[in-house]
């Protein structure tokens, strides 16, 4: 009977063990490392990544001319100030650290005595580098008053009408009336540095007045007063020419004799014939000739006038001698004879 060392016996127990024992033990092994890729072990990656942004202002003018000592305010979607800044010397300002989301910018100041603060906007924050913006500052509006007065008497005149147009058709005309004070205001927009010129005509004047075509021109500048004066002349009557004067009405006059060229009117009844009582002819009595077509003084009886009147001398005078005569034989016949 062959007898084992015990240490041979043990050693092949353990190597029967191990090759038993070792399956089973690496199956419970590889099921422990199977779940690695979930879900649940991938989320602490997403909270390192970047959760806020910002937006970078650049601020300039129409011109192009950069602008420092804008100041702006951020406003969140409850209106509260988030943030708030000037623009540096290169006309830059940055708000950074911003939660993600939506801001009101609004410009406080446009650092500038030239320029007016531009329009309130919505910017967005999103995560990552800050968001680029340019803002651009309008100029200033010139301020035009327009003055409108008598030009004799200097009072102010209203009911004026003024046409104001932008020489190069940069903009719209604008029309304004002169009111009570004979004033009236507008405000031009500036679209330079240098001004924007500008074409100022009258096109109604007020009532009774004549209008005054000359245009005016000026260059408003960025937030300059501008004053420009119409000077309007009263209306005169019209002076009628010679081929449109009209006869002035008068009152009815007693018709005049008609006259002869080279002939005195003698009309008039001569003393003589009034005082005897004999009835003397005039011209009316004669009937009218017939008119001349030369354009001379129509033909009347006017021309036997003296012979008629001659030949009515020659008759009163006979009457006169045979009354006289009449009354001498009458007193030669009254004498009483002697009686021889």
């Amino acid at each position: 009977m062959r007898i084992h060392s015990p240490r041979r016996t043990t050693a092949a127990a353990i190597t029967v063990a191990a090759a038993v024992a070792g399956p089973l033990a690496w199956t419970p092994a590889a099921a422990a490392h199977a779940p690695e890729p979930t879900s649940s072990a991938s989320a602490p990656a997403v909270r390192h990544l970047p959760e806020t942004g910002g937006v970078q202002i650049l601020k300039k003018d129409p011109d192009g001319h950069r602008m420092p000592g804008a100041a702006f305010i951020l406003l969140d979607d409850a209106g509260k100030e988030a943030a708030s800044g000037r623009t540096n010397a290169e006309g830059r300002l940055a708000f950074e650290d911003l939660a993600t989301g939506v801001y009101r910018l609004k410009e406080t100041s446009s650092g500038s005595p030239l320029h007016t603060v531009a329009a309130d906007q919505d910017v967005i924050a999103t995560p990552g580098p800050a968001v680029p913006l340019t803002v651009t500052d309008p100029f200033k509006p010139a301020n035009l008053t327009v003055k409108k007065t008598d030009k004799s008497s200097g009072k102010p005149l209203p009911g004026a009408i003024v046409n104001v147009t932008p020489v190069d058709s940069s903009g719209k005309t604008v029309t304004v009336a002169t009111g009570k004070d004979g004033t009236a205001t507008v405000q031009l927009p500036v679209t330079t540095r240098t001004g924007t010129p500008y074409k100022i005509t009258e096109s109604k004047a007020p009532s009774g007045y004549e209008l005054d075509s000359a245009p005016a021109k000026i260059t408003a500048k960025p937030g300059a007063p501008e004053t420009v004066t119409f000077a309007d002349t009263p209306k005169r009557p019209p002076t009628p020419s010679p081929t449109e004067t009209a006869p002035t009405p008068t009152a009815p006059a007693k018709p005049a004799p008609e006259r002869t060229p080279g002939k005195q009117n003698q009309a008039t009844p001569h003393p003589e014939a009034s005082a005897s009582g004999a009835a003397a002819p005039t011209h009316s009595s004669a009937p009218p000739a017939p008119q001349q077509a030369t354009g001379s003084l129509a033909h009347t009886g006017a021309d036997s006038t003296p012979w008629l009147l001659g030949a009515a001398g020659v008759l009163l005078a006979g009457g006169a001698a045979v009354v006289i005569a009449a009354r001498r034989r009458r007193s030669q016949d009254a004498v009483p004879t002697d009686g021889r």
